[in-house]
């Protein structure tokens, strides 16, 4: 379902000097398998997630996404392509605040192969305990309200691949475990492959397969040239 080869990304400091972020050989992962990767914040990993969803256009390397080579696509085609393929929930929500909670779900659903379906975004909604809130604005909601509202938007289009970057990050410790187990269980249903990063040992420990980024990524290892 994923396959990353040789893939790099740097940036330049405010000094002018290369700074490598990321720079990965290989991963992989098969559909249905779920693997937690555990990153100190700074690590590069969530511009690892980016790079994986075409939202940062890496220096070099492939990423290979269901078949499809997301890094040799223009950007109107990879916009399709995570339309279709991926579900991305975001550390920081990136709800649109003039929409209600339903109305966030709905018009993410618009842009995938499915088309937008009131029902199963109320139904979505509704597993994350947010059924009394569908007439809601962001504003309106707690930070952990807000949360779950982009977990049923990264969601509601059955994708085959689900990124998730930190994504309990903002909740309590029941909500947290209430939120990665329907995660976990949406994933386990469509048969789609998530890879989760976290520094919280907490989560981490409920993952089988567990990874370390540092190990991985050999910009963590070596100085930029």
């Amino acid at each position: 379902m994923l396959a990353v080869a040789d893939l790099r990304k740097s940036f330049r400091s405010p000094e002018g000097e290369r700074v490598e972020i990321v720079n990965v050989a290989t991963f992989a992962l098969a559909a249905g398998e779920q693997v937690a990767l555990r990153g100190e914040s700074g690590s590069g990993k969530t511009t690892f997630l980016h790079l994986i969803a075409g939202i940062l256009a890496a220096d070099g390397g492939r990423v290979t996404i269901d078949g499809a080579e997301m890094t040799a696509l223009s950007e109107s085609q990879r916009d399709r392509l995570r339309a279709e393929k991926l579900g991305y929930i975001f550390q920081t929500f990136n709800l649109l605040q003039g929409y209600t909670v339903l109305e966030n779900v709905v018009l993410g659903m618009s842009f995938g192969p499915r088309g937008a379906d009131r029902a199963h975004a109320q139904a979505m909604l509704g597993r994350m305990g947010l059924g009394h809130r569908l007439d809601h604005f962001p504003r309106q909601l707690s930070t952990g309200q807000q949360q779950r509202v982009a977990v049923a938007r990264a969601l509601a289009n059955r994708p085959k691949l689900v990124l998730a970057d930190e994504p309990t990050g903002n909740l309590d410790r029941r909500h947290a475990r209430e939120a990665l187990g329907l995660i976990r269980e949406v994933c386990r249903e469509n048969n789609a492959a998530l890879l989760l990063v976290s520094h919280d040992e907490e989560v981490l420990a409920q993952f089988e397969q567990r990874r370390d980024f540092a190990v991985i990524n050999e910009a963590m290892k070596e100085p930029a040239r």
